[in-house]
């Protein structure tokens, strides 16, 4: 049997249910009563003879380590990166990636993979050491984005964004020090959008080997923004761009 994880809340269990239900092996529940949401979960299971098994909330508390599970949890296989991200990048003909420098907060993490879905990037790339990983916080807060999304967890970052400079792609690295302004960047080419860490940003070596450092304009008091919100900001005008709509110049 393939490794398997626990996976809690209502947005992440329906998603797993909705996006591939032949993959979870069991949902669990705490008693239903009238939550029409934990009723529809029920429903996607049983119509896709997944196995349900009712729990009580202090059993369901103690498998999910006390974390807000919403009265629902599901077991579903660990998710394997089915190519290598050099056989990706084959098959893509204007590649938009995502590299996160060492973030280490689960909901940053979980945010950043959602945005990356919601805004079509092809891939997010993490290193493995000092950085976290698709742990139960990040599948419930990414909503399901982390069953969709191609997750590269890579041993040698500098290693990993040298590769890609050499597959023609451009590294555009988000860094408040950066002297290019976002919105006056052409970010239309096939690319990787690399964002740094919580509080420390992008590391001396990664920002060496970005090819353009593009900065956030704030209009306000505060000199940064969270992690998550600045990968989301970043992203969306990247879509703008390819959407026909060129840079200001």
């Amino acid at each position: 049997m393939s490794e398997q994880v626990l996976i809690y809340g209502i947005h992440a269990v329906k998603a797993a249910l909705q996006q591939d239900a032949g993959k979870v092996t069991e949902v669990i529940l705490i008693p239903l009563r009238k939550n029409r949401r934990l009723h529809s979960i029920r429903d996607l299971a049983m119509q896709a003879g997944v196995t349900v098994r009712q729990a009580s909330n202090s059993e369901l508390d103690a498998l999910c380590d006390n974390a807000r599970h919403q009265g629902v949890a599901a077991r579903v296989p660990v998710m394997q990166t089915p190519v290598t991200l050099e056989l990706l990048l084959e098959t893509l003909e204007q590649p938009l990636l995502l590299v996160l420098d060492g973030v280490q907060d689960p909901h940053n993490l979980g945010a950043c993979l959602r945005t990356a879905d919601a805004a079509g990037v092809d891939a997010v790339i993490v290193p493995q050491d000092r950085a976290v990983g698709l742990t139960p916080v990040v599948r419930k807060v990414a909503s399901g984005a982390v069953e969709t999304m191609p997750f590269y967890q890579v041993t040698n970052l500098a290693r990993t964004l040298r590769m890609l400079q050499q597959q023609g792609l451009w590294l555009v690295g988000a860094d408040e020090r950066g002297d290019d302004s976002l919105y006056t960047t052409d970010l239309r080419g096939p690319l990787v959008l690399v964002m740094g860490a919580e509080g420390k940003g992008l590391r001396r070596l990664t920002r060496e080997l970005c090819d353009i450092l593009i900065s956030v304009p704030m209009a306000g008091q505060v000199s940064s923004l969270n992690v998550s919100v600045a990968t989301g900001v970043c992203l969306f005008e990247i879509v703008r761009q390819r959407r026909g709509q060129s840079a200001e110049c």
